[in-house]
This record gives C-alpha cells, structure tokens and sequence, in this order.
C-alpha cells in the first residue's frame, strides 16, 4: 500500500511565490489512491459518535459525499455565500487577501445532532472555524473535524483546540 502522501503533487510558488501548493487532483485521479484515502478518513473516525457529516465547498464535498456514503450518514452541504435556497444563516471568515462567507440551510441540521465536519485541507484554520459556528449556530453539536491533508506549519489546529482533528496526510515543514 502506497503512502498517501505520495499520492498528493507538491507545486512550488502557486498561487503565489513562497506558497508550495499540495495539489489532491493527483490522488483523485488514482482510484486506488482516492479508495484508500477515504477509508483511512473513515478509519480514523470510527470511534467518534455523529450522526451527519458537514461537507465544505467545494473539495470538502468529495470526500464527505464519499464517507457519508460509506458510513451510512446524513450529509450536510456548508456552501458559499449565494448558493444555497431558502433559509440560511453566513458566517464570515478571513481569506489571505480578503474576507470569505460561507452559509448553511437554517432547517437542514436538526438540533442537537452530532456533526462531523469534513474539508480536504486545513491550513490557518478560519474556514473550519467557521464551519463550526455555522454548525452550532444551527443547534448542532461539533463531534469532530476530518481531514485530508494537514498544513501543520500554518497551525489550524490552534483555532480548533475544543475539537477533534482527524488527518490522514500532513506536510511540515517541507
């Protein structure tokens, strides 16, 4: 079995110059790579007590739709500003250059449920942490956070500190 990090292309200076990009197209285009990296999501969540998987836009969806799937869970989309109908509440984040807003259906997650939140990548932090307001601002309960790849250097965990962290690849310092 191949480590996953192999399956993760590192590309230097993009978007910008002094950012190392950790590119996941590579290991979504390996069907055993994207196969295994589900399963170790799921793995790794296993004692973990929830009921519904919040899955971030736009890559979180892939591997939420996937572990909801292979979980047998209800699944919760945590959108942009704008995308979603009906009912919903925002919450507002900071961006490298700017601020982002991401919303949730007001009726979509029944109060008191256990909420697993699931994004390809954590980096600085502030877009989960804004998942998780988004979360219990609903009434829901966060039973913990599952990721993909892990930018330990750029310390998302710190905002996150109340909460479970699950990932299943970690780049530091490289």
């Amino acid at each position: 079995m191949k480590d996953l990090k192999d399956y993760v292309r590192s590309i230097p200076d993009f978007p910008k110059k002094g950012i190392m990009f950790r590119d996941i197209s590579t290991l979504l285009n390996d069907g055993e790579g994207f196969h295994q990296a589900v399963d170790d999501m799921c793995d790794k969540v296993k004692d973990i007590d929830f009921e519904v998987i919040a899955g971030a836009e736009a890559r979180g969806f892939i591997f939420a739709a996937a572990m909801a799937y292979k979980l047998n869970k209800s699944l919760v989309l945590i959108r942009k500003n704008g995308k979603l109908p009906s009912n919903v509440i925002s919450q507002d984040y900071e961006l490298e250059y700017g601020v982002g807003r991401l919303e949730i259906l007001t009726d979509i997650c029944k109060p008191g449920s256990k909420v697993l939140i699931v994004d390809d990548l954590l980096a600085t932090g502030g877009t989960t942490k804004a998942i998780t307001q988004l979360v219990e601002k609903v009434g829901g309960t966060v039973a913990g956070i599952s990721v993909l790849v892990e930018l330990v250097d750029l310390k998302g965990r710190d905002k996150l500190t109340e909460y479970p962290v699950f990932s299943s690849i970690t780049f530091e310092g490289e």
